[in-house]
């Protein structure tokens, strides 16, 4: 009696013994590649090659025999049944045949507005001493391209606080512009003027490839606590793995377009695409690639774009990412591969002169051999006029210079140079600022209109 009522109350769950089997039978549905383990017969500088197992390219692997002693190392490459992984962090410690066991994993870009005031690093791990991220999701590093037809035009200015680039060098909502300078020229302290002033809704900062102190300083000194408020800074260091250095420039880049479509407008600095090319270049060399162009393989020459191009407008209505981009020029050589391929792909380029920082001419920009794309789209006639005007006034002034630097120029010669040359220090004193001044676009334009105001155009 007491089995038969004992059979009827299971009877009675049966419904609910179904419901709780269900994540089981899904399970069970779903089937479950198996993970096949290989070994590390290689190591040759930081490439590593392994066999006996199977991973897309950048897909993420651990390599080592103890879950306490392994590193993570991402498929960069293969050759027949050989994998080339490249480490995140150094591969010391690492024996012949360790496992290699495929995560089929890549790496993700944490995102969301608690990144606001954060520094991490290229894996997205903190670096502040601040606690834990609490990201709101993950996006790929690798973004798919937006249609070129489906962006809105440019056709607003961004205020970026720096009164020569204002008035003579007008930037676009989500234009890409290149700065282009030699090392002890004042690039670090523009960029800090940049992130403080601009009108821009959030800061991303890419610190690709640099010194450990520039890092503190920029953070501390020329970002500070205002600018750090609404920034997030990507630092990966020159002592970090090259797959790091480009880890993190892609992690910048995947923040960025996080907060662009959230409707931001959104300030891009990475300093510099030029480190994130030599990272490509060590790879790439690591694991056979041929050099090309003075010791550039040719994946860093189509990596380039294919990170750039993912700056820039949204949709219509959107936001946008308006980037600046630092590309050293070694030796102050402006024809350098990376120099010369960074023209092409951007919307202008700002040139800090060497020459102006060593007389201390701060921000040091060379108007002449500076140049904004857009510029004609977003500004008004008076505007264009009035920079031109100043333009012309400042060159006549340099092909002149040194009949009269050694006072070889007789006054009266001609009028248009004795006109250069009575505007000139006025000319200087517009194009230096203090760090610690900022000068927005609607204060530029009327320091440029009292500029001119007095000068004839003896050519009208």
């Amino acid at each position: 009696m007491n089995g038969a009522a004992g059979s009827d109350r299971g009877f009675d769950r049966g419904p609910l013994w179904a419901q709780r089997l269900q994540p089981y039978l899904e399970r069970a549905a779903r089937p479950v590649s198996p993970i096949v383990e290989g070994h590390l017969t290689r190591l040759a500088g930081l490439t590593l090659e392994a066999e006996g197992c199977r991973a897309p390219v950048g897909a993420r692997c651990l390599i080592g025999d103890g879950p306490g002693d392994r590193i993570e190392a991402e498929v960069v490459g293969f050759a027949g049944d050989r994998l080339y992984l490249m480490p995140t962090a150094s591969p010391h410690g690492l024996v012949p045949q360790a496992r290699v066991t495929p995560t089929h994993e890549v790496c993700r870009a944490p995102v969301g507005m608690e990144l606001l005031g954060r520094v991490i690093d290229g894996s997205g791990a903190p670096l502040d001493g601040r606690g834990p991220l609490r990201p709101a999701g993950h996006r790929p590093l690798l973004a798919e391209a937006i249609n070129p037809l489906e962006r809105s035009i440019i056709r607003e200015p961004l205020d970026v606080g720096v009164r020569a680039i204002n008035a003579l060098l007008t930037i676009g909502r989500g234009q890409r512009m290149g700065l282009f300078a030699g090392s002890g020229v004042g690039k670090s302290v523009l960029l800090g003027m940049m992130t403080r002033y601009t009108n821009a809704d959030v800061i991303v900062v890419g610190l690709i490839g640099e010194r450990g102190r520039e890092v503190v300083d920029f953070v501390h000194n020329n970002l500070g606590e205002e600018g750090l408020a609404r920034s997030v800074v990507v630092a990966t260091p020159a002592d970090n793995s090259p797959l790091m250095r480009l880890h993190g420039a892609m992690l910048a880049t995947s923040i960025a377009e996080y907060f662009r479509d959230q409707g931001l407008q959104v300030l891009l600095l990475m300093d510099s695409l030029t480190r994130f090319a030599q990272a490509q270049r060590e790879i790439a060399l690591a694991i056979g690639e041929p050099p090309a162009t003075k010791g550039y393989p040719p994946s860093v020459f189509a990596r380039l774009p294919q990170l750039v191009e993912r700056a820039g407008t949204g949709g219509a209505g959107g936001g946008s990412i308006t980037a600046f981009y630092t590309v050293l020029v070694e030796g102050d050589d402006h024809n350098d591969p990376i120099a010369d391929a960074a023209r092409a792909i951007l919307d202008g380029h700002v040139v800090l002169s060497r020459e102006l920082a060593d007389s201390g001419h701060y921000p040091a920009i060379d108007i002449e051999g500076s140049v904004s794309r857009v510029m004609t789209a977003i500004a008004d006639p008076a505007h264009l006029a009035a920079a031109r005007r100043f333009r012309q006034l400042y060159a006549l002034y340099q092909r002149n210079r040194d009949l009269i630097t050694v006072g070889a120029y007789q006054g009266g010669s001609d009028p248009a140079v004795d006109q250069a040359i009575e505007y000139h220090p006025r000319l200087m004193r517009f194009l230096q600022q203090d760090m610690d001044q900022p000068v927005g676009l609607v204060e530029a334009l009327d320091d440029l209109g009292r500029l001119l105001a007095a000068a004839e155009d003896v050519h009208g």
